[in-house]
């Protein structure tokens, strides 16, 4: 009895605004905050290695001395900017896997109560990676591309319109400055909406395929089903979690800078030979850090994010409610349309029913 009370109240649902999203996900995070280290940390420590190992690779393969030649620079910025584009291509696939492995350990968390553990969730990970990682590839590329065709636009469209503003009332300066800065901001503020709405159609792909069982293309469709009106709590979110990493970098950095300046480092140069290999690994290692302490702030979101829309569009708490109550919905015959669905699948994927056999001595309804 004192094991349900306190699964109870683990499930109070309810529809979350912004605010209180980010309020119960830090809240959920201060809670587990260990776990949730150790659950982020493998990603991006691997992540962290190669990335060490690629810079040692460039300078031992490229001159950056103050008499190499701009073609030698050159090919060393290229081998350097390739190498961190595919580390942080791999990095992101990783931890969008791990999250789908957190959310069904999350949601498990709601039914039984059971403690959110790194074991459990690389469990659930390992079970489902290669459509994991389908999965998070799609995501990272189609977000990837689209991002950088929505900046771009947003960006050629917000310098006419300023140059625009600028040109019909160069009379009145003042004005012309207030009217393109308005223009800008809005053009700045449309773009960040455009790309948000998009990237929400594909936020909940690795919890809809851990927790509901689905395939990656069909855990596509259901996340742009489920994601409609998210838009202005997954930009909180992100940006959120944006501030809060670069809030995390700027306390690890300061001391760097402070001791890289007392040793005579240059740091605003782009002479590579100028700046030592100790300062830019120290850089890489300090981003990681904050990258592994901020992560699982955004892993939490997003799953409360998935069960609060179920709970707005399908009564999920109800579901879960149920489930936690009575059970998990008793199996039918394969051949049966069950229309009920349980509020969290079977690890492994249903199996398609078998064809029946056709016997020719047999009629359609068969009768001798």
């Amino acid at each position: 009895m004192v094991q349900d009370t306190s699964a109870h109240s683990q499930l109070s649902l309810v529809p979350l605004g912004p605010g209180d999203l980010i309020d119960r996900a830090v809240r959920f995070y201060r809670r587990n905050f260990w776990t949730f280290v150790f659950i982020a940390a493998p990603p991006v420590i691997t992540g962290t290695v190669i990335s060490v190992g690629w810079t040692f690779l460039a300078r031992s393969l490229f001159s950056v001395s103050s008499a190499a030649s701009s073609l030698d620079l050159t090919f060393y910025y290229m081998f350097v900017w390739l190498g961190a584009a595919v580390i942080w291509f791999t990095e992101t696939v990783a931890t969008l896997s791990v999250m789908g492995g957190a959310s069904r350990n999350f949601v498990r968390h709601l039914l039984f109560n059971e403690p959110i553990t790194f074991r459990e969730t690389y469990a659930n990970t390992w079970k489902r990676l290669g459509g994991l990682l389908v999965a998070s590839s799609i995501i990272a590329i189609v977000l990837g591309f689209i991002g950088s065709v929505v900046l771009y636009v947003g960006f050629i469209i917000g310098a006419l319109l300023v140059f625009l503003a600028v040109a019909v009332l160069s009379s009145v300066l003042p004005l012309a400055v207030i009217v393109g800065s308005v223009l800008g901001l809005a053009v700045a503020i449309g773009t960040v909406w455009l790309f948000f709405l998009i990237a929400s159609r594909f936020a909940y792909i690795p919890q809809v395929m851990l927790v509901e069982g689905q395939g990656v293309f069909s855990s596509i469709s259901r996340s742009a089903n489920l994601a409609s009106g998210n838009v202005k709590r997954l930009a909180a979110l992100f940006i959120f979690s944006l501030v809060a990493t670069y809030s995390a970098l700027a306390l690890f950095y300061i001391p760097l800078l402070w001791y890289a300046w007392a040793q005579g480092v240059e740091i605003l140069t782009f002479e590579s030979d100028l700046v030592p290999a100790w300062y830019e690994i120290s850089s890489q290692l300090l981003w990681q850090a904050s990258l592994i302490l901020l992560t699982p702030v955004w892993m939490v979101g997003l799953c409360l994010l998935y069960v609060d829309e179920r709970v707005r569009h399908e009564g999920y708490d109800i579901e879960l409610m149920a489930a936690r109550r009575l059970g998990e919905i008793p199996a039918v015959p394969q051949t049966y349309v069950n229309p009920l669905q349980p509020a969290l699948a079977s690890q492994s994927l249903p199996e398609p029913p078998p064809r029946p056999r056709r016997d020719s001595s047999l009629t359609t309804l068969n009768l001798k």
